[in-house]
């Protein structure tokens, strides 16, 4: 039997603070960009960086934790699945966007001075970080 593996792992920035709204039946999603850079030489040797952004989203309480705790600039890791949606406009154009919908997130990078600490959130797994 074979299976197939979709998981990302992205350690970045947030482009923009998270917007958090909620569906029809009340359960909370929260959206924000990430974006990750990398550096590298080329045989002239000059120096190149290249930024790719993803769009990030998550679901009831880690939706809740990112709108709390995050904000633009914070270095952040974030760890799910990618899931492609496509949709139909008014005018009957087609649109498709990727983005990665978060299981985990961890806070990195230096804490802000007034920020309190993150409460641990209820995952069912033993031994894993809770975000």
């Amino acid at each position: 039997m074979s299976r197939g593996l979709n998981k990302v792992m992205i350690i970045g920035r947030l482009g923009r603070d998270p917007e958090m709204r909620y569906t029809p039946s009340g359960k909370p999603v929260t959206t924000f960009r990430i974006a990750t850079s990398r550096s590298w030489n080329t045989s002239e040797g000059e120096r190149r960086t290249e930024t790719e952004w993803f769009d990030v989203v998550a679901w009831g309480a880690l939706a809740e934790i990112c709108k709390q705790y995050l904000n633009k600039g914070q270095q952040v890791y974030v760890e799910g699945r990618l899931q492609t949606r496509h949709w139909d406009d008014a005018e009957g154009i087609k649109h498709s966007a990727t983005e990665v919908v978060a299981n985990e997130m961890i806070m990195l990078g230096e804490r802000h001075e007034n920020a309190e600490p993150a409460p641990e959130a209820e995952t069912g797994v033993e031994g894993e970080f809770p975000f």
